[in-house]
């Protein structure tokens, strides 16, 4: 009996078994002084049939040479993933068959029309007459772009272009599509559009999505599941709910002091004189100096704690008594970001 999982958010169900699996993928490139480099250090996880996975990591974390392995840019120093069945590195053409791909970067041809670019794009997939022409007409009404299908690309905004991409990426009936940042530089309606349409092409289509982001609120909202690499490793996995589960049920309480030195002692009175503090830094945002040449840091403390909103009289009583003046408060409830933050100590786009 095939067991099945159901995706409680979108009210989905998809197929309990593993479509793609990846085992031990290593990537070690030469340095110019011949030393080696490993970007890829072991990583290994499966992505179920028919689900969302996100794989989150920091510039120069190993998510560009993990994908382009999986999608047989680069071959594996050690490892191997297997696509639908189909190793990569003994299936090349059979597992890439298998595969679509939505670039970061626009891949459109400006002075053609959108059809004609997905005319031109089928044809290199090797789709062609009737069946070509049929899934010209059902990609365009995926993408809400057949009445815009005759103009030329050129004439397009941003976020237009990118959902032609996407067109391009399901022509030939993938079963695993990769988009890389498909929503980086449009504007927010556009983007609310193709975050439906990532989820529609799970729920509608039952497809299997592997998805990067650098927008942590999107990924927590379309994954059914997020993989965090760091440091050519994966850390941490699991649904967004377990990811937050390891942190516990902690608020962040951000303190923008603007260019203010914090007062010598001042953290160390916060963590240990305030009961439901558990963590507290200082970041600095960006370097100044003021008009006599002395360099001052524009920053905030980050403050991790329980019941947050509670503590956080004691803490501006705090800082106040120390002569430290607080400009603003955030307060973040436990989200993506801050599993993030706690398990690799630096903000995504750092």
């Amino acid at each position: 009996m095939t067991s099945v999982a159901r995706n409680t958010r979108q009210g989905k169900c998809f197929m309990n078994q593993d479509f793609v699996h990846v085992q031990n993928l290593t990537k070690t490139f030469k340095r110019e002084n011949g030393e080696p480099l490993t970007a890829v250090k072991s990583v290994s996880f499966s992505i179920r049939q028919g689900e969302i996975f996100s794989l989150l990591g920091p510039n120069g974390a190993g998510k560009t040479t993990t994908i382009s392995m999986i999608s047989g840019l680069l071959t594996p120093t050690q490892g191997d993933a297997v696509i639908g069945g189909r190793s990569i590195t003994r299936q090349p053409l059979e597992a890439k068959r298998l595969l679509g791909v939505v670039p970061q970067e626009i891949a459109l041809y400006p002075t053609l029309t959108a059809r004609q670019n997905l005319d031109f794009f089928g044809r290199i997939y090797g789709l062609g007459g009737s069946h070509l022409k049929r899934r010209i007409e059902y990609v365009l009404d995926f993408i809400d772009l057949t009445d815009r299908q005759h103009d030329k690309v050129e004439t397009f905004s941003g976020g237009m272009k990118r959902r032609v991409n996407i067109g391009i990426g399901l022509l030939h009936e993938p079963q695993l599509l990769y988009m890389d940042e498909p929503t980086v530089g449009i504007d927010p309606q556009n983007r609310r559009r193709i975050l439906d349409t990532v989820v529609r092409l799970r729920d509608e289509m039952g497809m299997t999505v592997l998805y990067t982001s650098h927008l942590m609120e999107e990924v927590q909202e379309i994954s059914d599941r997020v993989a965090i690499i760091d440091h050519g490793e994966i850390i941490a996995m699991g649904t967004v709910g377990e990811l937050i589960q390891r942190i516990g049920e902690e608020d962040r309480l951000i303190f923008d002091i603007g260019e203010q030195k914090v007062p010598d002692g001042l953290l160390e009175r916060i963590q240990r004189e305030v009961p439901s503090v558990t963590s507290v830094r200082f970041e600095a945002k960006q370097q100044g100096a003021d008009s006599a040449g002395v360099h001052l840091a524009e920053g905030e403390i980050t403050v991790h704690a329980r019941r947050g909103r509670k503590a956080l009289p004691e803490i501006i009583q705090l800082a106040d008594s120390a002569g430290l003046d607080i400009l603003s408060v955030k307060v973040r409830e436990p989200d993506l970001e801050a599993v993030f933050l706690h398990l690799t100590g630096r903000a995504l786009r750092d």
